[in-house]
């Protein structure tokens, strides 16, 4: 593994094709310190960390068997309309404070359309003139139209999760298609965003389908991409899934940095599957995360992470 970490820092890359099994029988802390050594060699010791709010929430009308906020699923979770623009950027303005690098709006829903996108559109203007932040949006599947008016404001990096592989994305979804978020990747892209994009592992996805995952990320070009560890719910269609080991979560880690050398590889929902926060995940090819809560599970404390980054010796100033 050490021998595929030094081609890879070499320049060499692994493609759809390429017999990639070995990923699953190698010796997991050889693996995990390949992954590392890539990381510091390609990435440095940067690290990114983002926070998110819960703009719109419940109600959507997509049927995604692992969200809280489908009304497909019946999770008993708080729906409210879009929040006032002031609420939002008083939000961002105590997390600019923390030390965070990014502040993103979330909503659910398949899109955001008239007044709630006005609203969007007021909060991302409003923290672009009072906040030194970078701003994310994750707002489903918008038009061109939309993206460009979100670029004008200030937003920088446009966030839609895979959630899988291809093959698998209908046993997880079938209100919208795979092709639909590649689409939605690929028109941000085109406008000038940068693109967040991942996916959840632990859903009963196979092995392949987490590395056809990580290769259609490549090929995708993608510059963030989280990996969410399923935190069953109640009330959703998986809320009495098993839940994956912390080795196949470090496993998975280390092959999505094998196969995206240069990218932010972001911990996401799941940390709290470590005692420590995910001291670990860091040393395994991850060298960013969300840090504060998540839209519907509780988060990470942002003081607690950045002292335990700083502790492994990542560089988290701004």
């Amino acid at each position: 593994m050490k021998d595929l970490a030094k081609e890879i820092i070499a320049g060499k890359r692994l493609k759809r094709g390429d017999d990639l099994s070995f990923f699953l029988t190698s010796n997991l802390d050889n693996l995990l310190e390949g992954a590392n050594i890539i990381r510091e060699s390609l990435c440095g010791n940067k690290v990114d960390l983002c926070t998110i709010i819960n703009g719109r929430s419940g109600r959507c009308s997509e049927n995604c068997k692992f969200c809280a906020q489908s009304s497909h699923n019946y999770t008993g979770i708080k729906e409210y309309a879009f929040l006032d623009p002031n609420e939002i950027v008083e939000d961002c303005k105590k997390n600019e404070a923390k030390g965070v690098h990014r502040y993103s709006i979330v909503t659910a829903g398949r899109t955001l359309k008239g007044k709630d996108f006005d609203k969007a559109i007021e909060s991302y203007k409003k923290m672009r003139e009072e906040c030194d932040i970078k701003l994310c949006a994750s707002h489903g599947l918008l038009t061109e139209e939309e993206f460009v008016r979100l670029k004008k404001v200030g937003v920088s990096m446009y966030h839609t999760n895979i959630e899988t592989s291809k093959e698998n994305f209908s046993n997880v979804c079938t209100t919208h298609t795979y092709e639909d978020k590649i689409h939605e990747i690929k028109l941000a892209q085109k406008v000038g965003f940068k693109v967040c994009s991942g996916g959840i592992i632990g859903m009963g996805e196979t092995w392949n389908d987490r590395i056809d995952m990580a290769v259609s990320l490549s090929e995708l070009q993608i510059e963030s991409i989280p990996i969410n560890v399923l935190m069953p719910i109640k009330g959703t269609h998986y809320e009495n899934l098993q839940p994956i080991s912390v080795d196949d979560i470090l496993r998975t880690i280390a092959i999505f940095r094998y196969i995206n050398p240069t990218a932010y590889i972001r911990m996401a929902a799941g940390r709290n599957y470590f005692k420590d926060g995910g001291a670990k995940t860091f040393l395994s090819g991850a060298n960013a995360t969300i840090t504060g809560d998540m839209l519907t599970t509780v988060g990470n404390n942002s003081s607690e992470d950045k002292k335990m980054l700083t502790d492994l010796g990542f560089d988290i100033s701004k």
